[in-house]
């Protein structure tokens, strides 16, 4: 264990919820894990309830907080990136490109493509949103975060990333930025909420995701054209913004004529 710079001493640090834990006192599961675990059906009564609760209260906190924001965009990517690497250098350029144009920039709040896009659009003197989560190796907000919210469930999170945001940019990442892509796509093509942009930057990095999904889905027909319609691919920021700009312009119109 080391010492930290006022004196005392440094170690691992979990959030959950309003609470941090450092230390000894950091369990070995999370909050996620303990709801959906299906090995202890003995809890299932006398516990559960009692997560409603808390699970309630984690969607207070989210609209009551997010609420007032602007209108906003969802920016997903790796937390492992590096800040020299071709998709951080995007992030924070399109954080800024996104300030810019008036929009809020919702990341999960970690290091990586997210910590880029919140310095992009703090420098740009936007609003930079953080919605961190609960996790084993623990990340922490960064630095760049404005408005911050540790969440012990992904489920409460993604609402609150899904319900704030007027499009959703995904840059390269691994499993948890693939969930956050195809359930937003899920979304759309059910019609569980309004249609928004989902736009892949990085098309070098997403061509055999897509190639996979046309060559594969579409050809056995697990999806239709429309679907894949979804889905748009781009490596130009200036195109990023303007695809959704045009999107909340057409959205307000059709509101108009109702």
């Amino acid at each position: 264990m080391t010492e930290s710079t006022n004196g005392r001493p440094s170690g691992a640090e979990r959030h959950r919820g309003a609470v941090t834990l450092r230390r000894d006192s950091i369990p070995p599961s999370t909050a996620d894990e303990k709801l959906l675990d299906s090995h202890h059906r003995r809890e299932w009564k006398t516990k559960d309830a009692w997560r409603s609760l808390r699970i309630l209260s984690e969607f207070v906190e989210g609209f009551d907080t997010l609420a007032d924001l602007p209108p906003a965009v969802s920016v997903f990517g790796s937390a492992r990136s590096k800040p020299e690497s071709p998709e951080c250098e995007m992030a924070a350029a399109l954080g800024a490109a996104l300030a810019e144009a008036g929009y809020a920039v919702i990341t999960g709040g970690g290091p990586g493509v997210m910590e880029a896009a919140n310095r992009g659009a703090t420098e740009a003197g936007g609003m930079s949103v953080g919605l961190g989560i609960e996790l084993p190796f623990e990340q922490g907000l960064n630095d760049w975060v404005d408005v911050g919210i540790d969440f012990r469930y992904f489920f409460v999170r993604k609402t609150m990333f899904v319900k704030y945001a007027q499009a959703f940019v995904v840059l390269p990442g691994g499993f948890g930025t693939l969930d956050e892509l195809f359930e937003a796509i899920t979304l759309v093509q059910t019609k569980k909420v309004t249609r928004f942009p989902v736009i892949l930057m990085g098309v070098a990095y997403w061509a055999g995701l897509i190639d996979w999904i046309r060559k594969t889905l579409l050809e056995d027909g697990k999806v239709s054209d429309s679907d894949l319609d979804l889905i748009q691919l781009t490596d130009d920021i200036e195109e990023a913004v303007q695809i959704i700009v045009a999107a909340d312009a057409a959205h307000a119109a059709g509101n108009g004529k109702s």
